[in-house]
Order: structure tokens, then C-alpha cells, then sequence
């Protein structure tokens, strides 16, 4: 499918670099990686901040890994990466974000990346001067398109005014936090996901699977002890767990895991061009793989929206 305005065609799901380096380590993503392409997966999504957060890393550890990989499948993926997170490359200020594309494309091992991500807004940066600094960098065949990833909707509206103004290149796809527990910021007058479509930009959420509470792994007064535990506190609520019980009943019918549902109704939700999700082990890849095919009925959709609608 088209990435929005851009003639990037990526597969119905894109595989999530945010664990490489992290909870999966260079032989493990290494599998991860060929079994996603091996299945149909083209698009793969990191970010140089990728896995600042981890203590003794500095951040690029993910890039880094997909750099061992993909030397030899270059052709069969589209690479998108981020700027703006690493520690020593914080923020959108031209001179960053010219050092830090090449030092991901060093750690990448490629002289370009599809698609180049500003991962979160900089309000310490003149826009014009990050808009600059990105077409320019496009301009100079290190990236072929630009992206936008946590834009609130009117700094997506003036992005999109100023690089017009300047005759540049505008962002063709937008990665938002989105998922069937997490819709109020995309859907709706006004919000992320109608902003988007007036631009041309296809989106390209993350948190898919809200840091793996869709799975259906936890239960109600469970303790979570997980890597993410502090990310899905938030979810373990009634509400939330109706959802996961759909996703269930809805899995069994299709003889597949509540991931598989979560992330193909996320799928095909509108301007949704491809979900991320990302695993640490070829195992936890299937529902991902399930998800670049499946269809759902449209009574199984409007279940599971009914019952979002309400978490």
C-alpha cells in the first residue's frame, strides 16, 4: 500500500525496532527480521533514540542492529528512522539533525533512509529552521521523504504551511500513538487523523498493541513485573480488560491470538496505512505476520469498537 503522498509502497504492517538492542539482542532480531521479510514484511520503523532508556545504552543500539542486518536485504525493506531522542542529539536544530542522519546512516550502513521521522517537536527551534534542515537533507539524497511523529494538529497545519511556502518537500506520513485503548488524539474533528488525511499523510501508529496489554497476557490483580509494566498501568482497569476479552473470542473464531485482532482492526481503521508492532522473539512475530492478511467481519469490527468505545 502507499505511504500517503509518496511513492513508498509498505506492507499492511510495519516491524517495530524499539526491542532490538534491548529485550532482543542481535541474534534474536536478526531472526525477527528474516522472518518478517521472509512472510511479506516490508517496512521497518527505529529511531536513533532507540534504546537510550536502557541502562549502559546510549541510544542508536537498534539502528545499529538492523545495520548488521540489512546490508544484504536493503531492497526488500523501506527504512524509516527518528530524530530528536538520542541524548546527545536532542532536539530539531539544523546542525543536529544534519549530524545526527549521518550518524544513523553510519550506524544503518546505508547512504539513505526512506523515510526520516522528526520524532517530537522542538518548541526551542524556529519550525522554519527544522523544515530547512529536512528538505534539505532530502534534497540531498540522504532521506527520501519527510515524516512527523507526536505533532500536535497545528503544528502538523503549520509544518505543512512553511515547507509550502518554501517550495519544500511535506510530510507524508504522520506515527501517532493510536490502538483500540488510546483513539481520542487521532479520531475525531480536528484531531491528529483528520489533519493528516487534508495533508496526504498516511498514519503510521505505534504503541499498537498499548505495550502489549492487547495481547491478552495480563489478567486482572495480576502484578506486572514486564519490561513495560509501567507503560500498561494504566489499562489495568474493567473497561480495559472487556476489551481483551473480545479480542479472545474474537481470536478463537479465527484460530489466531488476540494481537493478530487488535492489530487488524488498528489496520484498518481510516488513514491507517500501516500499524507498528514490534517483538522480541520470532514467537511473538505471529500475530504481526497473522495481521498483514487478516480480514475481519464487519460485525466483529463494530464489536470491538463498541467495546473500546467504552474503555
Amino acid at each position: 500500500m502507499k505511504l500517503g503522498a509518496s511513492d513508498l509502497d509498505v506492507s499492511r504492517m510495519g516491524l517495530g525496532g524499539n526491542v532490538f538492542g534491548w529485550t532482543a539482542d542481535d541474534a534474536a532480531s536478526r531472526r525477527i527480521l528474516d522472518a518478517y521479510v521472509d512472510a511479506g514484511g516490508t517496512f521497518i520503523d527505529t529511531a536513533d533514540g532507540y534504546s537510550a532508556w536502557v541502562d549502559g545504552n546510549a541510544g542508536g543500539e537498534s539502528e545499529a542492529v538492523i545495520g548488521s542486518w540489512l546490508r544484504r536485504r536493503r531492497d526488500d525493506v523501506v527504512i524509516a528512522t527518528k530524530v530528536s531522542t538520542k541524548p546527545d542529539r536532542t532536539g530539531l536544530a539544523a546542525d543536529n539533525v544534519r549530524e545526527a542522519l549521518d550518524e544513523s546512516l553510519t550506524r544503518l550502513k546505508t547512504d539513505h533512509v526512506d523515510l526520516y521521522y522528526a520524532h517530537f517537536d522542538d518548541p526551542d527551534t524556529p519550525l522554519e529552521e527544522t523544515v530547512a534542515v529536512f528538505e534539505e537533507l532530502r534534497a540531498a539524497g540522504k532521506t527520501r521523504y519527510v515524516a512527523l511523529s507526536n505533532y500536535t494538529p497545528e503544528r502538523i497545519e503549520q509544518w505543512c504551511a512553511i515547507a509550502d511556502a518554501m517550495g519544500a518537500q511535506a510530510p507524508v506520513a504522520l506515527q501517532p500513538h493510536y490502538n483500540l485503548l488510546h483513539r481520542g488524539d487521532v479520531e475525531g474533528a480536528g484531531n491528529r487523523g483528520e489533519v493528516a488525511a487534508a495533508h496526504g499523510m498516511g498514519l503510521v501508529p505505534y504503541f499498537s498493541l498499548a505495550a502489549g496489554f492487547l495481547t491478552g497476557k495480563y489478567h486482572p490483580s495480576q502484578t506486572v513485573t514486564a519490561a513495560r509494566s509501567s507503560m500498561v498501568a494504566g489499562y489495568l482497569r474493567p473497561e480495559c480488560f472487556a476489551v481483551v476479552e473480545v479480542l479472545r473470542e474474537i481470536a478463537a473464531a479465527h484460530a489466531t491470538e488476540p494481537a493478530a485482532i487488535a492489530l487488524t482492526w488498528l489496520r484498518d481503521r481510516p488513514g491507517v496505512v500501516a500499524p507498528l508492532a514490534s517483538a522480541r522473539t520470532t514467537d511473538q512475530l505471529d500475530p504481526i505476520l497473522t495481521a498483514l492478511t487478516l480480514h475481519l467481519a464487519p460485525e466483529e469490527i463494530d464489536r470491538l469498537t463498541r467495546v473500546s468505545d467504552a474503555a
